[in-house]
């Protein structure tokens, strides 16, 4: 019997032009083989599973003004998209540094780039969270551009097992390093009401917070489980069973997307490590250097706009963004991942 060949297994056949389980968008997660299926979804204005769409390129490129022999910094790699823009803008001379602390997507990164033609002899790439900028710059020297996209990168969010979605069955988890700090449901077991409910005001604007935040308090203290995404999602849909009938589906849709924003800018500590990047960026900056940030939460474009202002008011930056640019009315149109994008900009005195 140990000899008998063993039947070819099959592999499932790709269920229709856009398959919901991540697992069955095998075509998506091959866009080297399967190119045609990978431009019908983005034609159809979605993003490919495994793939990210880079948002405000043409805007970001034009502020930067690139030159070849400059040196600058990625500071949140992600699938590579701005990168890659910024490293034919150098035509290979310069250098480019890129930084990531997403353990499991940075090493497929590096390899998609490398087999593109960009090795370390033109980008290199750190395992690191870009609040470290300062770390770079002995062996970088002052930087002539930076780029900052805050956005979580659809690789992440599309993975059921990230956990940073609703929509998908998967581990509570939440963490841009999964081997780094605690998952969110390991966070849900020891935080009080108060703090719950000031989490989800503060990092979400979540206009429900003190029925979810007793819901989900109540839930754990009866001892029940809350450690994966559907499990968090019941409890918020419980808890808004108040909600008039004709708007509770809404309700409870737009209360998830902003609890699970809430518990992933907490539990990577996102406001925080925004702030020390912000404040260490002046010095790592030459002069003249030019600094893009692309933002997707209102809190996180406070705090961009409080700093750019401040320091421009002590002399620090020569010029700063008047207002927030937005994506173009196209590019929202053709990816919906792109309507709640700010770019704002610096200019180093």
């Amino acid at each position: 019997m140990d000899n008998q060949e063993q039947k070819h297994q099959r592999r499932v056949r790709y269920q229709g032009t856009h398959p919901k389980a991540f697992k069955d968008k095998y075509k998506e997660l091959q866009p080297e083989k399967y190119s045609d299926t990978v431009a019908k979804v983005i034609q159809k204005g979605n993003t490919p599973a495994g793939m990210h769409r880079s948002i405000c390129v043409k805007e970001i490129l034009e502020f930067l003004q690139i030159t070849p022999g400059q040196t600058g910094l990625d500071a949140t790699l992600g699938y590579g998209g701005h990168t890659l823009e910024m490293l034919k803008c150098l035509q290979s001379e310069g250098h480019l540094y890129a930084t990531d602390v997403d353990s499991i997507e940075l090493p497929r990164t590096r390899e998609r780039l490398a087999d593109l033609g960009y090795g370390p002899e033109i980008l290199t790439i750190k395992h690191m969270n870009f609040s470290e900028i300062d770390q770079i710059i002995p062996e970088s020297g002052l930087l002539d551009f930076v780029l900052a996209d805050l956005g979580v990168s659809s690789m992440q969010i599309d993975n059921p097992d990230r956990g940073f979605s609703y929509k998908t069955e998967g581990p509570l988890d939440l963490r841009l390093n999964p081997n780094k700090g605690i998952s969110a449901a390991e966070r849900l077991k020891t935080i009080t009401l108060d703090e719950l409910q000031g989490m989800l005001l503060e990092n979400a604007d979540e206009p429900h917070a003190t029925e979810i935040a007793r819901a989900i308090i109540n839930h754990i203290k009866r001892g029940k489980e809350l450690t994966t995404t559907s499990q968090l999602q019941q409890v918020i849909t419980d808890a808004l069973r108040f909600v008039p009938e004709k708007e509770r589906t809404e309700q409870i849709k737009k209360a998830c997307q902003r609890s699970f924003q809430a518990l992933r800018i907490d539990v990577n500590n996102e406001f925080e490590v925004l702030y020390d990047f912000l404040e260490k960026l002046p010095s790592c900056l030459a002069s003249g250097g030019r600094v893009a940030i692309l933002s997707f939460h209102s809190g996180e474009d406070r705090l961009v706009k409080k700093s750019f202002q401040r320091l421009y008011r002590e002399g620090v930056y020569r010029e700063i963004a008047p207002d927030s640019i937005r994506p173009s009315m196209e590019e929202c149109n053709t990816n919906s991942r792109a309507r709640s994008a700010k770019l704002r900009w610096a200019i180093k005195a």
